[in-house]
Order: structure tokens, then C-alpha cells, then sequence
């Protein structure tokens, strides 16, 4: 994308129907279409030889060949390289239209087969929480760790207000966020404008439901007007685009108050971005454990009770990761469930949407506020979700991934190692009974067997597409990671991955979701360990959605000659494409049954 002498980028710049696949770059386009129409096709070329003013000479075709695995013979080469220079010429001619950051390819993956049947419900009901019980305090700074139906029903009766909710939250952010590094904007005008006008409402006797008036953050990859928006990256440190995202657009709606734009890794990778790295509340002293993956702002700032609840974003991990870490409830829906306009886009066949929270009908209440169409995402299904907590567990089918739940160390491993396995071992034996006194009746299963780890380059090769102007123009040397993992590296290499391969590896992926289909035909959830469990990978390519919840501690070595942390550990429920109920419905009898969720971290540093 070309530098603007703005620092920020009008509604008039972004394509409306974005991130919507199909729309057409061609609308933004500077370049002259008659110079482009002119160019000659292939079977006007003249003379299948190279003209002496090649840029791309045999020697290089042959260099390219090792690169991408290919062997083809003198006279094969002879004949593909006029071909091979002009492509080059039309990839120069392409690069000149200005393509905005949130136009994505003409293509639409959906994660449902033909002739995929979802269970439809008739009609939505309203959304109602479950049996709660009520939260005991003496002031509103009591209540910095309380879950939404708590902080929902003190606000409908108005025994605590908005104002004031948000103003201990604020003061939070501002003393403890520092410290861990999670806060990227404070939002704090906007949030006394909304919670005041929370407070007013009820008082007229609107009520707008369970998220009325209760104070939330946003990964700062979401679009909001007149308010930074940075993605974590040092060229975007300045950015602020002039409309709201769905997801900010449908909180405001529901009532909620926003507080904060959190921290993410840089472009959505890990937890580094140009303000740090953010930590882990568990152990805000521990850099090199920080609070993990790009949703990092969002889980450490819910896990520390800066906010009532976050919405992150996940792509290979992104909600799962950090919410495991920090001892949080992430849910992350099926693909296409909720809206990702005005929200960055780094893989957009792979990109998901979803809350971050301190417990299961938390995540319930925020997708029920957030998820269905909204005439820009084309991705985005229809199926109601109908959440009731009073589900009976006895409909559900569900099975457990058992050898994921027994690991066995390897041949050289330390006495340290054997010693975390055998623990860790011991803390999911825990669990599993925990969830079969529940009434939950599970059943082994193994994963289908499937190269997926080789489909991985989807993503990077995505993330390189959205990212490409800056790989060119220089732009990606300014981020603060620049090691072989880090995104500059990434975009590079993946600059190297042909439309081809990309376009098996998709096809490929048509067959994983086609053994994922027949498994889940037989199963409504399966459980896991999270965020370690070979499913994670499947299921972010295969659409299906997951909520993970804390489920034990263990104590974690935070480096070489760095102490060991006593870290939450998380436990995953699986389910059915757009069926996030049953496994929200499963996730909740392991809430009910444990105490893990009502543990908190120590937060006394400033």
C-alpha cells in the first residue's frame, strides 16, 4: 500500500464491503486500465525467445526450480521464459494498483460441506443467563474480578452503576496496565460518555440486555472512530480509521462500555508489540513468559480484572493460547460466525473472531451480542445461537481425546521434565473425573490421521499477501521483532510459496474438513488438553469452534536460571460448526464443578 500523507485512513479510502471476500480491488485502482487491457497476452507474442532486455534469464529459472521443487529441461525452460518475464511485467503493473489493507481476495472459504446440515433453530430466543450465584461487597473495587452475570445483574438492579464500575476499572488500567504492558489506548472520554448513558437508560427503563453497561476491551486490531488503532506494529503507531468495526459497533448497541484498546503482538503474532512484551499477571515479573499469543493484551487484562470481559481474535491459537496462559474462559467460535470488518486481516481464510472472559456464560452472552451477517462480511453464517445453560448433558454427545491426556516423555528427558509430565498427567485425570461426576459421559477417540502441520503455509502465505506492501516498500524493517520467527522473516520466505502450492494446500484442506466432517457426525464436543492438543491446528483450519477454560497449575520453568512460575493450565471443549452451545453447555458443568475459575492472580504491584 502506498505511504498516505495522512496518518489516517478515511471511510472513503476502504472498500465498504470488507473484509467481505469479492470485492473488487480494481474499484481503487490508479493505474490505467487502458495500459493495462494493452498488455499482450500470451498467444500474441511474436517469438517464444527472450528478448536481450530479459530481466529473468535461464540461469534464474533453473535457481527457482530447487526453490519450489521443480525439474524441467532446456527446451521446457526455452519456452517458459518469455512467459515467465512477462508475468513479471504484469505482477510490477498489479503492484501499482493501490489495494487498502482490508480488501481480501475474490474468494470465500466457508467451513461447511455441501449438503452440511446445521441444527437450525427455528427462531432466536432471548438470551438469559443461568443460576448464578450473587457476588458478595463492600465496594466496587470488590468486584474488579467478577463475572458478567454478576456485574449484569448488580447493573439491572441498580445496585451498582455504570459510572461506577467503569471508573474502578479505569483506575485499574491506568495503575496495574503498565506493568504488564497491555494497554495500548484508554479510551477513557468515551467510556464515561457510554456509561453514563448506561446508567441514564436504565433509569427510563431501557434495558438492552445481559452487556448493559458493563466495561470491556478491545484488541487493538479492531477498527474505532477517531480512536488509534495500531495492530501492535511501529508503522501503524499512528493509524486511526474514521468508522467503528461490527464487533465495537454491536458492544455499543448491547450496551457496553468500552475502556480500553489492548495489546496484541505485532500484526497479530505473540505477545511483543512496539511497547513491549506484554506479561503474564501470573508472573508480571517473567518477560520471557509474557502473557502468549496475539490476543495478549485481551486475556492479561481480563485475568488481572482491568476489564469485565475482551474480545480477541484467533487465527492459529490467538484466543485459546493466551486465555490457557492466563487462566481465562476464550471461546473461540466456528469460522464465519461473527463479522471481521474493520478488524485487521491477516489470514482471511483462517481469521476468527471471539471473547475472552472470566467465565463460561460470560463467553455466551458476548457472542450471543456480537455474531450473525451485518451485510459486509460475506463469510458470516446465519444460524441462531440459542444458549440454555439447563441443557440436559445426557443429549450431548461426547468423546476425549485420552492419549493427549497421557503424555509420555521422551527417551532423554530430564528428571524435571518426567516430573512436570507425571504432574501434568495427574492434574488431567483430575479433570476428566471432575467432568464425569458432572454427568458428562465421554468416550475415547483419536483424531484423524492427516499431513496438517504441512498446511501451515496457508496462513504465513496469507499473512505475506496482506503484508506485502510493506515487505516491499521496507516498512516491515521497523517492527521490533527481527528474528527467523518473526514476522519480517515470515513475510520474505513466504514470498517464495507459488499460487500453486498455495492452491493444493487449499484443496488439501477441502479433504482434512472432509474427515473432520465424518468424525464430528458421531460427536456434539470432544475434550482436550489446551493449547497443546494436535486439534488445535485441525480445527482453526477446519472452521469448528473451541472454548478453553483453566483447569489446574503447574509449575512452569521461565527459563535457563529463571525461577519456575506456577502457571493456570487449560482444559477444551470442541464442538459442532456453528454449535458453540454444546460445548459452551459441557464447559459449564466443568465450571460448576471445579473452583479453577474463581482463582485469581495477586494483583498488588503498580
Amino acid at each position: 500500500m502506498k505511504k498516505s500523507k495522512s496518518k489516517s485512513i478515511t471511510r472513503r479510502t476502504f472498500v465498504k464491503v470488507i473484509p467481505a471476500a469479492g470485492a473488487a480491488a480494481i474499484v481503487a485502482t490508479k493505474a490505467p486500465l487502458k495500459s493495462l487491457a494493452q498488455t499482450p497476452t500470451p498467444s500474441a507474442q511474436a517469438s517464444p525467445s527472450p528478448s536481450p532486455q530479459a530481466r529473468i534469464k535461464k540461469d534464474d529459472l533453473k535457481h527457482a526450480e530447487k526453490i519450489i521443487g521443480v525439474d524441467f529441461n532446456d527446451k521446457q525452460e526455452d519456452m517458459a521464459l518469455p512467459g515467465v518475464n512477462r508475468n513479471l511485467d504484469s505482477y510490477e503493473a498489479v503492484r501499482k494498483i493501490d489495494v487498502p489493507l482490508d480488501t481480501e481476495p475474490a474468494v470465500v472459504f466457508h467451513p461447511e460441506l455441501p449438503g452440511f446440515h446445521v441444527k437450525r433453530a427455528k427462531i432466536k430466543t432471548k438470551f438469559r443467563f443461568g443460576r448464578n450465584d450473587p457476588v458478595q461487597f463492600k465496594s466496587v473495587e470488590d468486584l474488579a474480578f467478577a463475572t458478567v452475570p454478576q456485574l449484569s445483574e448488580l447493573i439491572r438492579t441498580r445496585k451498582v452503576s455504570s459510572v461506577e464500575l467503569t471508573r474502578m476499572y479505569l483506575a485499574r488500567l491506568k495503575k496495574y496496565g503498565p506493568k504488564l504492558l497491555c494497554v495500548v489506548t484508554l479510551t477513557e472520554d468515551l467510556a464515561m460518555k457510554q456509561a453514563q448513558a448506561a446508567d441514564d437508560d436504565l433509569k427510563r427503563g431501557k434495558y438492552r440486555g445481559p452487556l448493559h453497561g458493563i466495561p470491556w476491551g478491545a484488541k487493538d486490531l479492531f477498527a474505532t472512530k477517531g480512536i488509534k488503532t495500531t495492530w501492535g506494529a511501529e508503522p501503524y503507531q499512528n493509524q486511526v480509521i474514521d468508522y467503528d468495526s461490527t464487533v465495537v459497533e454491536r458492544l455499543r448497541e448491547a450496551g457496553a462500555v468500552l475502556l480500553a484498546k489492548l495489546s496484541m503482538g505485532a500484526l497479530a503474532q505473540g505477545p511483543k508489540w512496539f511497547g513491549g512484551v506484554t506479561r503474564n499477571p501470573w508472573a508480571p515479573d517473567e518477560d520471557r513468559l509474557g502473557s502468549s499469543g496475539s490476543s495478549a493484551g485481551p486475556a492479561a487484562a481480563t485475568a488481572a480484572g482491568l476489564v469485565g470481559f475482551s474480545i480477541g481474535t484467533e487465527t492459529l491459537g490467538s484466543i485459546v493460547s493466551p486465555s490457557s496462559r492466563c487462566g481465562c474462559t476464550g471461546l473461540r467460535p466456528t469460522y464465519g460466525r461473527v463479522s471481521r470488518y474493520g478488524a485487521m486481516g491477516l489470514s482471511w481464510t483462517m481469521d476468527k473472531v471471539g471473547p475472552i472472559c472470566r467465565g463460561v456464560e460470560d463467553c455466551a452472552a458476548a457472542l450471543d451480542a456480537i455474531y450473525g451477517p451485518d451485510k459486509h462480511d460475506l463469510t458470516v453464517g446465519d444460524p441462531h445461537f440459542n444458549w440454555n445453560s439447563d441443557a440436559p448433558l445426557s443429549s450431548l454427545r461426547v468423546a476425549y481425546l485420552k492419549s493427549e491426556f497421557e503424555f509420555t516423555p521422551g527417551a532423554n528427558a530430564t528428571d524435571q521434565q518426567k516430573q512436570i509430565a507425571e504432574k501434568r498427567n495427574a492434574m488431567y485425570k483430575e479433570a476428566i473425573d471432575a467432568l464425569t461426576k458432572a454427568g458428562v459421559k465421554m468416550t475415547a477417540i483419536e483424531l484423524p490421521k492427516f499431513p496438517t502441520n504441512n498446511l501451515r503455509y496457508i496462513l504465513t502465505a496469507e499473512a505475506a499477501t496482506a503484508f506485502d506492501d510493506i515487505t516491499r516498500d521496507g516498512r516491515v524493517n521497523e517492527l521490533s521483532g527481527q528474528d527467523p520467527g518473526d514476522w519480517p522473516n515470515t513475510f520474505r520466505t513466504n514470498r517464495f510459496v507459488p499460487a500453486v502450492e498455495y492452491l493444493r494446500a487449499q484443496r488439501a484442506r477441502v479433504l482434512l474438513m472432509r474427515e473432520m466432517d465424518k468424525l464430528m457426525r458421531d460427536w456434539d464436543v470432544f475434550v482436550s488438553p489446551a493449547p497443546g492438543s494436535a486439534s488445535l491446528i485441525i480445527t482453526n483450519l477446519t472452521g469448528h469452534p473451541a472454548v478453553c477454560l483453566p483447569c489446574g497449575f503447574l509449575d512452569v520453568p521461565a527459563g535457563p536460571n529463571a525461577p519456575v512460575a506456577h502457571l493456570p493450565q487449560a482444559i477444551m471443549f470442541t464442538g459442532g460448526l456453528y454449535d458453540e452451545a454444546s460445548p459452551l453447555r459441557v464447559a459449564l458443568a466443568f465450571e460448576k464443578a471445579t473452583q479453577w475459575h474463581t482463582m485469581h492472580p495477586k494483583v498488588d504491584w503498580a
